[in-house]
């Protein structure tokens, strides 16, 4: 499958939840796809990590997933994350997103099993015969207790014309440069975790799945820009100016401090979760504070 020269690049922030008293808030979800299209995000991610989707059902990821293309109205791409830990629920929520307009599927490798690269190659290969859509495989082994490796993602490839890249959140810049020599430049690859973004970008990513964006999506876009525009001095200094922020994302589970601080800065009327997440402590909450003063975001800087 070829892809347009511009499909799937940019930053792609993956969105939180929005719940209140327990469900979830569908206007207030509405509102932050506005709030990325206002700020210059070139795509969303929904029901990525950040959106907590273990603690949804598969109902709920479908309609979250709906919600966003209806707010969307074809302004910007909409990657729906469509992964689980069983190869039923994938089907269910891949076929479902597959026959919406969504730009592309990205599917996380099956966790808690730990499947072997042979098991992960069969699973792929059974999602991508049943789908017309491109997909990416989310390689977050942090979270999944299982890693790709390159020749898997080689075997991928052979198998099936719809596997175009992935998301990579995991602190193995290497492995960015074996795929891209492996796979060819075209191979998208997005940088999942923080502290690699502009690395990632460097050695030929093509683009960010930060959660920070959640919080300064003006930010993250305008460096995925330098950074494709070749400026290199630029990209490195924004990418030092976001380094606390970034950091910040991780100082408890994410999006437990994401959640907080879009709700300090008046994004998000409420930092709910779904038991076993929890809100930030008053500790967490302290601290993440100094981290957005230091930043300029409580100061009415623009996001």
């Amino acid at each position: 499958m070829i892809l347009a020269r511009d499909a799937l690049r940019g930053s792609y922030p993956p969105l939180i939840t929005p719940l209140r008293d327990g469900a979830i808030d569908e206007d207030a979800f509405a509102r932050l796809v506005e709030l990325q299209i206002a700020h210059g995000s070139h795509g969303i991610v929904v029901n990525g990590t950040t959106a907590e989707p273990a603690t949804l059902t598969v109902a709920e990821r479908k309609r979250l997933l709906e919600v966003a293309l209806d707010a969307a109205s074809g302004r910007l791409p909409v990657v729906a994350a469509t992964g689980s830990q069983s190869l039923a629920e994938t089907l269910e929520l891949t076929l479902h997103a597959d026959a919406l307009p969504v730009e592309a599927l990205l599917i996380v490798t099956p966790y808690y099993t730990r499947p072997p690269q042979r098991g992960l190659v069969a699973y792929y290969r059974a999602v991508a015969e049943r789908i017309t859509h491109p997909f990416l495989v989310y390689h977050i082994p942090g979270r999944t207790a299982v890693s790709v490796t390159v020749e898997t993602l080689l075997e991928i490839a052979e198998a099936t014309p719809h596997f175009v890249g992935m998301k990579h959140a995991v602190n193995d810049l290497g492995f960015v440069t074996r795929a891209l020599a492996a796979l060819g430049d075209d191979f998208r690859i997005f940088a999942g975790l923080e502290e690699l973004s502009y690395p990632i970008l460097a050695v030929g990513g093509c683009g960010l799945m930060n959660a920070v964006a959640n919080l300064a999506p003006r930010r993250i876009a305008e460096l995925y820009a330098a950074a494709a525009r070749g400026d290199a001095a630029g990209a490195r200094a924004l990418h030092a100016a976001l380094n606390e922020i970034n950091e910040a994302v991780f100082f408890d589970t994410n999006p437990i401090p994401i959640k907080y601080m879009m709700r300090r800065l008046g994004l998000l009327e409420r930092n709910e979760h779904r038991l076993p997440m929890i809100s930030a402590t008053p500790e967490l909450e302290n601290r993440l504070d100094g981290v957005l003063a230091r930043a300029g975001l409580l100061a009415g800087a623009p996001v």
